[in-house]
C-alpha cells in the first residue's frame, strides 16, 4: 500500500471538509472539496490536510485520487444556511480541529503549490511558515468568522491578516466575504502583493502594486453558483504559476468559473477537457 506522507503533492489544500445540511441530505462542503476537483482537472496531483470524524462517509465524495490525511476529531465541521424572509442565516454545529504545522509531514512541505483554505477559522497563520519558497493562495472566507453560542456565525475582525496577507502570492475573496465591512477590501489590497476580489456576474477587481483594474465575468446563464468561487481561486492559482501571467491567468480563471454555473454540485469543476481549451484561448490572443 503506497503511504502518502511520503509522496510530494503538486497541489496542497489545508483546510476543513464540510458536512453541509441539506435538504436532499448531507452533502460534502469545504473550498478544498470543489479545489480539489479543479486541481484534479488540471492534472495535478493533489494532497489535503482537514479534519473530520473518524471514517467521515463524506470523504468518499473527493476525487479517487486525491492523498488525504484527515486529523480525527468527534465531528466533522457542519454547516446549515437557514433562510427566513428571503435573508440567509449560516449556522455551525460542529468544528473539527485546528490545522497546524505539526500535523504535516515532512514531504508535503515540499509541495509545488499551497492553497489555504479555510472555512470555519481552523487553518492555524502558523502554516505560512511551514513551507519553502513554494507559493501560496489564501482564500481568507474563514479566517473572517465566529461561531456564537447558538450556532450562527457572525463575521469578526481578522486578527492575522498583517501576518498572513504579505506573505501570500495570491489572495483571493469574494465581495460577499466582506459585506460585513467593505472597507477591508483597500485594507486588505494594502497588504497583499496580489489580490482578486470577485463580483460574480460582474467580473471582479484586481490589486497588484498599489494598482487597481477590473476584469470582465465569461458570459453564461447561471443555474447553481456553488463552488464557483473555489474553482475560480484554484485555477488562477496554478494558472499563474504555469504562465507567469496574472491577466491570462484571471482569463482562464473567470472562463472556468463561468463554465461551472452552469452546472450543480461538483458536476461543476471544470473538465481536463475544458481546462486545456481554457488555455487554447488565451494562447490564441
Amino acid at each position: 500500500m503506497t503511504d502518502i506522507t511520503k509522496i510530494v503533492p503538486d497541489y496542497l489544500l489545508i483546510g476543513h471538509v464540510a458536512h453541509d445540511v441539506m435538504p436532499q441530505g448531507p452533502t460534502l462542503g469545504g473550498t478544498v472539496s470543489y479545489a480539489s476537483y479543479t486541481a484534479v482537472s488540471f492534472g495535478l496531483k493533489v494532497g489535503i490536510l482537514t479534519s473530520s470524524q473518524p471514517d467521515e462517509p463524506l470523504l468518499a465524495d473527493l476525487p479517487p485520487d486525491v492523498m488525504v490525511i484527515s486529523v480525527p476529531a468527534e465531528h466533522t465541521t457542519t454547516f446549515e444556511n437557514v433562510y427566513t424572509d428571503g435573508v440567509r442565516h449560516q449556522y455551525l454545529y460542529h468544528r473539527a480541529h485546528t490545522l497546524r504545522p505539526d500535523m504535516l509531514p515532512p514531504a508535503w512541505r515540499e509541495a509545488r503549490l499551497i492553497h489555504l483554505a479555510p472555512i470555519a477559522y481552523e487553518v492555524d497563520p502558523a502554516l505560512m511558515s511551514a513551507f519553502g519558497s513554494s507559493p501560496i493562495c489564501v482564500t481568507p472566507q474563514g479566517w473572517m468568522r465566529h461561531r456564537e453560542p447558538d450556532g450562527r456565525v457572525r463575521a469578526v475582525p481578522w486578527n492575522a491578516a498583517a501576518e498572513v496577507l504579505p506573505r501570500a502570492r495570491l489572495t483571493v475573496l469574494s465581495e460577499e466575504d466582506i459585506r460585513h465591512d467593505p472597507g477591508l477590501e483597500q485594507v486588505f489590497a494594502a497588504l497583499a502583493p496580489t489580490m482578486v476580489v470577485t463580483r460574480a456576474q460582474r467580473g471582479g477587481t484586481i490589486y497588484q502594486a498599489g494598482q487597481a483594474r477590473n476584469f470582465a465575468a465569461y458570459p453564461v446563464e447561471q443555474i447553481d453558483p456553488t463552488g464557483a468561487g473555489d474553482i475560480f481561486a484554484t485555477a488562477l492559482h496554478i494558472a499563474l504559476h504555469r504562465l507567469g501571467d496574472l491577466d491570462r491567468a484571471i482569463t482562464i480563471a473567470a472562463r472556468l468559473a463561468g463554465q461551472s454555473v452552469r452546472r450543480v454540485g461538483y458536476g461543476s469543476a471544470p473538465t481536463p477537457a475544458e481546462v486545456s481549451e481554457a488555455f487554447e484561448a488565451v494562447s490564441e490572443h
